[in-house]
């Protein structure tokens, strides 16, 4: 069975809610040492006609850790989590080896995608490690750590939420 979706009346329409994780990982940041940027800018990107923020976290880069809120996040009804850091070629850097240790199966398309659309504007872009995948009916992605990257990488993937976070719930979406 596919994710239920709340229904919000905004204005006299009925519209489609998608329930939204947003995961930042970084060791500063959960220490408080640093302010965590790149999750508000990813919460503040999202048209919220069409996605809720559900849950928002931040975690050590420690894949153990990491994985355990990504399942907890999934299993709480988040629709999609996004994630953003540690996706590097740092030794701390392991939030694609978490996230892989938990997806059901893959959706290398997405990757792929951010990581072509972000060498538009930054070479680096093609360090980034970062994964997208399903664990039961939730989407994950992992996102650049950057403020300005997390933000182009999500600007890059919202026209195909709709569509994918659709079928992933079991709906058509498009399909006869």
């Amino acid at each position: 069975m596919g994710a239920s979706r709340g229904n919000v009346a905004r204005g006299g329409e009925l519209r489609c809610m998608y329930r939204v994780g947003i995961m930042t990982v970084s060791d500063r940041c959960s220490r408080g040492e640093r302010e965590d940027r790149s999750g508000p800018e990813i919460a503040a990107q999202l048209p919220a006609d069409r996605y809720g923020v559900f849950l928002r976290v931040v975690v050590p880069d420690d894949e153990g850790e990491i994985a355990m809120q990504l399942v907890a996040m999934c299993e709480a009804g988040c629709h999609l989590v996004l994630t953003t850091g540690g996706t590097g070629f740092s030794p701390r850097d392991v939030t694609p080896e978490a996230t892989v240790s938990i997806l059901d199966r893959n959706a290398p398309g997405l990757s792929e995608l951010l990581r072509a659309e972000g060498l538009r504007s930054v070479p680096t872009a093609a360090l980034s490690r970062g994964v997208a995948g399903m664990h039961g009916d939730t989407l994950i992605v992992n996102l650049p750590g950057s403020p300005s990257g997390a933000r182009d990488g999500l600007r890059t993937l919202l026209p195909l939420l709709p569509h994918a976070l659709e079928l992933l719930s079991g709906g058509v979406a498009g399909h006869e």
